[in-house]
């Protein structure tokens, strides 16, 4: 990768890390998909990863003191089941359909019957997001907008929220590294100048969010939240779409 691509990608990492440093979300649904334009899908995952891991680290790290740790150990008990599931059959989807679960989730998420809501203080319903969300990332690269849907649902204040999250999504990409650096078939490789450059702009974007995200309302927050995944995750659903149908239209 050229030094001039490398900077334009880490310009993006720190935009994208700012917006998820505000919102706890969107800015890894962003960015994955930029990826996966430019590059294998195996790469493209492991660079993810690296560089989720360290805007998640460095977010859960600052906002420490708001970590709900119950819900995060029932969601990592979901995770590690998904991990088993899909380390049996090493599944690696082609990019239209990543897109497109990656747009599907969030609004399959908000049509679930009243009783079934997404409650994030639910034993039965983290490890059961965490088994889904988990074989979401191993599948798309990120599970972003199904957990923010997860995690609005209950009565968790902002910083609650963005710290919660934050530490689960450390587990899940630290999951999504292994996987797709060791155990599927195609294992990925990563420039390490190219993964110093990710963690330097994902903890330097998620620094710069802090100062705004406390000057938010919560409902300033949830508001902003919610448009943010219904126009990331429609995007995808075009795109994914699109994806799929040119091949078609060009083979007719």
């Amino acid at each position: 990768m050229t030094p001039l691509m490398m900077a334009a990608l880490g310009l993006l990492m720190v935009g994208t890390s700012f917006l998820s440093g505000l919102f706890g979300m969107a800015g890894g649904l962003i960015l994955i998909g930029v990826l996966l334009t430019l590059m294998p899908l195996p790469t493209a995952m492991v660079l993810h990863a690296i560089t989720q891991m360290a805007s998640n680290g460095w977010r859960a790290f600052l906002w420490r003191s708001h970590i709900r740790w119950r819900p995060v150990a029932v969601y990592l008990v979901g995770c590690a089941l998904a991990l088993g599931a899909w380390s049996i059959t090493r599944y690696v989807p082609d990019k239209p359909i990543a897109l497109l679960l990656l747009g599907v989730t969030p609004f399959m998420a908000r049509l679930m019957p009243t009783g079934l809501k997404p409650n994030p203080e639910s034993v039965g319903q983290g490890s059961f997001y965490g088994f889904i969300c988990m074989g979401l990332m191993l599948m798309t690269g990120v599970s972003g907008p199904l957990l923010d849907t997860f995690f609005l649902g209950g009565k968790f204040d902002r910083r609650a929220i963005v710290a919660t999250k934050a530490t689960c999504q450390v587990a899940s990409h630290f999951v999504k590294l292994v996987y797709f650096g060791g155990i599927i078939d195609q294992a990925a490789t990563l420039d390490p100048v190219l993964a110093a450059v990710a963690i330097a702009a994902s903890m330097l974007g998620t620094t710069l969010a802090r100062r705004i995200l406390e000057a938010m309302t919560d409902l300033q927050f949830r508001i902003w939240a919610n448009r943010l995944i219904t126009t990331v995750a429609g995007y995808y659903i075009i795109y994914g779409s699109w994806l799929l149908v040119v091949p078609h239209m060009r083979s007719s």
